[in-house]
């Protein structure tokens, strides 16, 4: 399998754009869009798939980084959805172990707060079976205090313990983009979709753009598929779609794993409005989200947390563990990102429904809302729609969508074997063979290891800075300023595979340490004490 269009081969990629008829060229690189270019390139599709940022630049490296089966969706009573999610969550931890992982959650039952024991019990109940297995349990207050030492929220007896997953929301979109390349497909980033081309009334091809160079490209395609995610309504205004969406914002603070060392994902509703909030370990930090508020800022601009948020999010810890008060001055990093929730009218952000869409409009198949969990199936329900279009028969198929990982080093420990397979699935052997004992120590603080940095450079179509720091690898939020201290040895690391010259690396770092400040730190109206 070739490169993901690093350097040279990117160029190439681009000047044979318009040497063939696409069968379908799918615009948006995120964990959708990446969905339906693997499925449809593994049943031999002539399948493009554009970027006009990076890769997961959006929603996809801004989640709460769970694979979960939709407990809340439950609560309101859709059974489809929550069963969907269940079993995909199910499927995806058989197919991909290392990348998606079980996650013990803990949700302390405490006196006169809704929901009840029983309630959350029988939830769990339905969840289980749906799942096929049984995972949760009542703790009583001894088990739950040696289970989360501290947590302490008011007139608690006990908690229920029960599972679910979490990945690496980013590097999960990547794996998903290797497996449509092996299958066949083109991806591309720094790519943007300028206009959809029209004949006879239907979608025909599209109008291109190289970000990088500003040259444009003429693409002919027999059907389009939509998964921009929050800017969909944008590409279906060309062809008449009216307004659908409901950007939500959903903020998140990082802290270091040691100010608040959790074992258990703890699980709660917010005293103050009974929405459902979490903090939970992840990637050696401890992840603490989430909000859901209407994002009504520029959508072009990076979402940043707002100072209300970070209050919010820290009146939850709080809450849990009273005698440890966490400060805004303890956080490391924050991010926020937007979800495109299709808007049925709902009062409030909480309670829009999170089911996903499919349109067929002249041939722009649009795919948005719904949630990481159940990608493959999205990808699927849009594929179907696709179908008559390109001319192509289509079933829906339980194929395993991740090919094996293949033997790794044996005299390496198992700790690095399991990162190297995460992060690389089939190619972990190949992308690791010449690494040495210092590529393969963690950075301190984070379980990222010095090689990942070196392949992302080399292998992985790394533009800006911030690919690199933000979603190759996910140091600008696992480490304080953004791993602005570190720059010295990426730079030292990553040179050789990037090309850049000296005023580009200065560029680079500048535009870097604008976007951590602007975008990844707390808001600078509140006081750090």
């Amino acid at each position: 399998m070739g490169e993901l269009n690093p350097g040279t081969q990117r160029a190439e990629s681009l000047a044979r754009l318009d040497a063939q008829t696409w069968d379908l060229v799918v615009i948006g690189g995120g964990i959708s869009g990446a969905g339906v270019a693997q499925q449809a390139a593994r049943r031999g599709w002539r399948v493009l798939l554009i970027e006009q940022r990076d890769f997961a630049w959006g929603t996809s490296s801004r989640s709460s980084k769970l694979v979960h089966g939709g407990l809340r969706y439950l609560k309101e009573g859709d059974i489809k959805t929550t069963l969907h999610s269940v079993r995909e969550r199910e499927r995806l931890m058989r197919e991909a172990p290392e990348l998606i992982e079980p996650q013990s959650f803990l949700f302390a039952h405490c006196v006169g707060r809704k929901p009840g024991r029983r309630l959350f019990q029988t939830g769990l109940m339905i969840y289980d079976l749906m799942a096929g297995l049984r995972s949760h349990f009542w703790a009583d207050l001894a088990t739950t205090q040696a289970l989360a030492p501290g947590l302490a929220p008011p007139k608690m007896r006990g908690a229920l313990v029960f599972q679910d997953a979490k990945t690496d929301d980013a590097r999960l979109v990547w794996r998903v983009l290797m497996e449509a390349q092996r299958a066949g497909a083109r991806v591309l980033n720094y790519v943007a979709a300028q206009g959809l081309q029209l004949d006879a009334g239907r979608v025909s091809g599209l109008t291109l753009q190289d970000e990088l160079t500003g040259q444009s490209y003429q693409v002919r395609t027999q059907a389009v598929v939509n998964a921009t995610g929050a800017w969909a309504d944008r590409l279906r205004a060309a062809v008449g779609g009216k307004p659908m969406l409901r950007p939500l914002r959903g903020s998140h603070l990082v802290v270091p794993f040691w100010r608040l060392p959790v074992a258990q994902s703890i699980s709660l509703m917010h005293p103050r409005d009974g929405r459902p909030v979490f903090f939970y370990p992840w990637e050696g930090a401890t992840l603490i989200g989430t909000t859901d508020l209407d994002h009504r800022a520029d959508l072009d601009v990076e979402a940043s947390i707002t100072a209300q948020e970070v209050d919010y999010l820290i009146e939850a810890v709080n809450d849990q563990f009273p005698e440890q008060t966490l400060k805004p001055a303890e956080v490391s990093a924050c991010y926020a990102g937007v979800r495109p929730v299709v808007d049925d009218g709902s009062g409030t952000a909480s309670q829009a429904a999170r089911d996903h869409v499919v349109l067929d409009e002249s041939g722009l198949i649009t795919l948005t809302g719904g949630k990481l969990t159940t990608f493959r199936l999205m990808a699927q329900d849009a594929l179907a729609l696709a179908a008559p279009h390109v001319g192509k028969s289509f079933a829906r198929d339980d194929a395993v969508m991740f090919t094996s990982v293949g033997a790794l080093n044996p005299g390496w420990s198992a700790s690095v074997r399991h990162r190297l397979a995460a992060r690389y699935g089939y190619r972990a052997g190949e992308l690791s063979r010449h690494a040495s004992e210092a590529d393969l120590q963690t950075i301190p603080g984070t379980h990222t290891l010095w090689l990942e940095l070196i392949v992302a450079a080399q292998h992985e179509a790394v533009v800006h800075l911030d690919d690199l720091l933000l979603r190759r690898t996910r140091l600008g939020i696992l480490l304080p300023r953004g791993g602005l201290d570190h720059l010295a040895r990426i730079r030292s690391l990553c040179e050789p595979h990037l090309n850049w010259n000296d005023a580009q690396w200065q560029t680079e770092m500048a535009r870097y340490r604008t976007l951590i400040a602007a975008h990844y730190q707390l808001p600078p109206s509140i006081i750090l004490n």
